[in-house]
């Protein structure tokens, strides 16, 4: 019987740490120094907030018993409120017509973009966009002017082709008052999101659609359109998040609009108003957190169901 002894290892058997390893290491520390400005902004402007408000929505403040926890039952009161359903329904409503409207708009404006090949095309797109780049609440101020049928230009307008000047303003055409200066104000900024997408398409491509003798439209509508569809995916979750969000243009609206628009319009008005005019900081805060969740659920479920236009699995 033998038996096999192994030597143990000198020291010249162990190796020291990689170079590699320490260089490596010492990039991820230089790394999270970097990130770490960011990281304390993002968490004092953005998560500490948010974590204090999601707070207050779980306690009930009163004169006549104070501040005490009730959990829940603000949020089983936020989808019980009719004013707050009301506004759901009509966000919901916005929704459905502005985002349609928006998308259309965008997507005409970069298809004919995407053919023009001379200055006038760049010209074209600035023009498109300016408006994107004019304040919200400077863009609401103006159009209420235009709308306005005592100081703008719709009543001269209507007077020289001889119609009676129509109250844009007025309950039953505020809706589509919205709607213009919504999509006014955003279709350029779309449009450039698609045309980008547009732009990355290889142009052979169109060349080979030509030689098999397709035109213009089948072009758009065939090759086009359905290459680009994620970035129409995109588009149209930036625009439903920004609809279910809706809030500047009703409140410019609202001084003007003759109470066409009162302070529970949207849910976000809503809040507001119960913050700032009635000190319920509490049940804002629920109403705000009720509305994340549903802007939230929303987009996660467009996301889903288009998932495969999108590229995501």
């Amino acid at each position: 019987m033998t038996t096999t002894t192994v030597a143990a290892p000198t020291p010249r058997d162990v190796r020291p740490p990689r170079r590699g390893a320490s260089l490596e290491r010492r990039r991820q520390r230089i790394g999270w120094l970097f990130v770490t400005p960011f990281l304390v902004v993002f968490a004092g402007f953005l998560v500490f907030p948010l974590a204090y408000a999601f707070g207050m929505s779980l306690f009930t403040s009163t004169l006549a018993t104070g501040t005490r926890f009730t959990g829940a039952a603000n949020y089983v009161k936020a989808f019980t409120d009719p004013l707050f359903l009301e506004g759901l329904l009509r966000v919901a409503a916005y929704a459905l017509v502005m985002i349609p409207a928006q998308l259309i708009v965008a997507l005409a404006a970069a298809l004919v973009l995407d053919t023009l090949a001379t200055r006038l095309s760049q010209l074209s797109r600035l023009l498109i966009f300016a408006p994107y780049a004019i304040p919200v609440v400077i863009g609401a101020l103006m159009w209420s002017f235009l709308y306005s049928p005592r100081f703008g230009p719709a009543g001269t307008l209507f007077d020289v082709v001889g119609l009676p000047t129509p109250d844009f303003l007025a309950s039953d055409t505020v809706f589509g008052s919205l709607v213009n200066i919504v999509t006014w104000q955003w279709s350029g900024y779309y449009m450039i999101v698609i045309y980008a997408a547009l732009r990355s398409i290889d142009p052979a491509i169109y060349e080979a659609a030509r030689i098999d003798g397709a035109n213009g439209w089948q072009t758009a509508l065939r090759i086009k359109v359905p290459m680009i569809s994620s970035s129409m995916v995109m588009v149209v979750t930036f625009a439903l998040i920004g609809t279910l969000q809706f809030f500047t243009e009703p409140v410019v609206l609202r001084n003007v609009a003759q109470g066409a628009i009162d302070a529970a319009y949207t849910p976000n008005m809503y809040a507001f108003s119960l913050a700032f005019s009635y000190s319920q900081f509490n049940y804002a805060s629920t109403i705000a957190f009720s509305l994340g969740i549903l802007v939230f659920a929303g987009s996660y479920v467009f996301l889903f169901l288009t998932r495969k236009q999108s590229g995501l699995k």
